[in-house]
């Protein structure tokens, strides 16, 4: 891997510090999901805040910014990979009102399937319980996905997140929702649906 430094550390760091240590009850997600959200935009192109392998439709007013390639001798490297695949783009949800991101993660061509990417993935992090594994399809995409519990030992208590994974020629691409409580991710869920509904390749 080339040498990599995270454009805007600071908010990284404080997101993460952020997500850590505050609490929820896992599982409230389904009542966000009754609400579709509005498009504001596709993320992926050029132009776009992120350039990707993959495209798909953005929530209103959520904003994207690209993740520049981390040392993996860093201190944040742990920041900006997580199993077999690294952080590439931050698409963050204050701008509409909710404290949170969708993260877009992205593996080689040696990563294996979606699934086993997004297995990898969500295995990574030793806080995360209770995983369930779905599949879909989004277009002649097929999306694995995943929903699970991520448990903060801080706080002892814990909160839902949702990924899902899709193959590209450059490898699999992972797209993952956490929030900063079960309350905001249920907020953002939709922006979630979007992304994964209308998924295509780059």
């Amino acid at each position: 891997m080339t040498s990599r430094t995270v454009r805007g550390l600071a908010p990284v760091l404080l997101a993460a510090v952020a997500l850590a240590g505050c609490s929820s009850e896992s599982g409230g997600d389904a009542t966000g999901a009754a609400k579709a959200a509005a498009k504001g935009g596709t993320v992926g192109g050029p132009g776009s805040g992120c350039e990707l392998p993959v495209a798909f439709d953005l929530a209103e007013r959520w904003k994207a910014k690209a993740v520049e390639p981390v040392d993996p001798e860093s201190e944040l490297a742990g920041l900006a990979t997580q199993g077999p695949v690294s952080m590439v783009c931050e698409i963050d949800a204050k701008p509409a009102g909710h404290i949170g991101f969708l993260r877009v993660w992205q593996g080689d061509g040696k990563s294996g399937t979606p699934r086993q990417a997004l297995e990898g993935f969500v295995k990574a992090d030793e806080n995360a319980s209770k995983i369930t594994y779905s599949t879909s399809t989004a277009g002649k995409l097929s999306v694995a996905e995943a929903g699970y519990t991520v448990h903060s030992k801080v706080m002892d208590e814990s909160r839902p997140a949702r990924a899902f994974a899709v193959a590209t020629p450059d490898g699999p691409v992972v797209v993952h929702l956490g929030g900063l409580d079960a309350q905001e991710h249920a907020g953002m869920l939709p922006a979630f649906e979007l992304a994964k509904r209308s998924v295509r390749l780059g």
